[in-house]
């Protein structure tokens, strides 16, 4: 499967332009509004816009007006590079320019490198002059479909070489998981439908047949990890029931060793319950190539943050895992080449590094990584 070597950002809120290479995880430190979660949501961008689904995301964001950088008068433009193994690497680019209320995609093009003088391309669009190479053919042709112009080529050409079709699906499958709803009535902590799925679902609302289907099927092992990080980090936790509650329906239960009956997934303290749906979710067999969590630690004990931060690096292996924090004892557990801090500029503008090209080796022989941040030698504070 390829691998996302760098993306670049122009016009994106506080992200006038940035270009940032790629690394298995990525945990991203800032002060509040310098552009962590602005990375996130370019990113998702990015992948609606090979998912076809670019227009709702936008629409989502309030509209193009709402995501230019201010006082800019340029496109916005959305570049990413992919690793293919075994082929040229491919670059994938689209520009968004605002018109008025809505936006026209002003230029796309997806290229690929063969050594020759010109790259190869696959997608090349200026407004309305559409054109991609067709494998049936062996040409550059026009869409002989109606074309949407509200949504990029490359989610809508029907065949593509292989490359190119691992790049779509790559990128079309980024998916981005948010703080985790723990209100009364938040779907993590109703009876849930009884039914295959991949992951615990985006607000916990397959967390039950998740784990239970994990338990039943080929990834035991992953679920009996689940269940030794639960009791290493609650010494009283004995382990997870699945109770029926209605034709097809399941709820969880969470069993203790001092008590005879079991706590429902509702009575669950809030802290509790998100580690468990964050466990869940890093230890999910089928993760997306590229997976975004915002602010992970929210409502956690700080003594869980360094199993976070284990588990984080273990899923490293299986997905491109992008983070945003604003802990310093989350930190504490990282080291300097999974950190990348945000700053502004001079101009309000974003800008980023990474923790090992900060030279912080002399620091860190006498400190830990957070207590670096918390001094300014990292910078990322204000």
């Amino acid at each position: 499967m390829g691998k996302i070597t760098q993306i670049k950002i122009s016009g994106f809120r506080r992200l006038r332009d940035i270009t940032l290479k790629m690394r298995d995880l990525m945990v991203m430190i800032g002060a509040n509004g310098v552009g962590k979660t602005s990375i996130l949501d370019a990113l998702s961008l990015i992948s609606a816009s090979a998912a076809g689904s670019m227009s709702r995301r936008l629409s989502e964001m309030s509209g193009i007006g709402e995501v230019l950088t201010r006082d800019y008068s340029g496109n916005l433009i959305l570049r990413v590079e992919m690793e293919v193994p075994r082929y040229e690497p491919l670059e994938y680019e689209i520009q968004l320019e605002p018109k008025g209320q809505t936006y026209g995609i002003s230029y796309e093009a997806l290229s690929q490198n063969h050594g020759q003088k010109e790259p190869f391309k696959h997608i090349d669009s200026h407004y309305d002059k559409i054109h991609y190479f067709n494998t049936d053919t062996g040409k550059i042709v026009k869409p002989s479909w109606e074309h949407n112009a509200m949504e990029s080529s490359l989610s809508q050409v029907p065949k593509m070489f292989k490359e190119p079709e691992e790049l779509r699906k790559v990128l079309s499958s980024a998916s981005q998981f948010h703080v985790l709803d723990v209100g009364q009535r938040a779907p993590v902590k109703l009876p849930q439908q009884m039914a295959p799925t991949d992951t615990p679902g985006e607000n916990g609302e397959n967390l039950a047949p998740f784990l239970y289907n994990l338990r039943e099927g080929p990834h035991k092992d992953r679920y009996e990890a689940i269940e030794d990080t639960l009791k290493a980090t609650f010494p009283g936790f004995e382990e997870l029931n699945f109770p029926p509650v209605a034709a097809g329906m399941l709820s969880m239960t969470w069993k203790e060793k001092s008590f005879k009956k079991s706590i429902y997934i509702h009575q669950l303290s809030e802290g509790t319950l998100r580690f468990l749906w964050l466990i869940s979710l890093l230890q999910s067999p089928t993760l997306p190539t590229i997976t975004m969590i915002d602010e992970p630690e929210v409502s956690l004990h700080p003594e869980l943050l360094s199993v976070l931060a284990d588990l984080m690096r273990e899923a490293s292996g299986r997905t491109q895992l992008i983070v945003a924090t604003h802990s310093d004892r989350l930190v504490r557990f990282l080291k300097p080449e999974e950190v990348l801090v945000l700053d502004m500029d001079d101009n309000g503008y974003s800008s980023v590094r990474w923790g090992d090209e900060l030279n912080l080796e002399k620091w860190l022989s006498e400190y830990t990584l957070d207590e670096v941040w918390r001094l300014g030698r990292m910078g990322g504070r204000s």
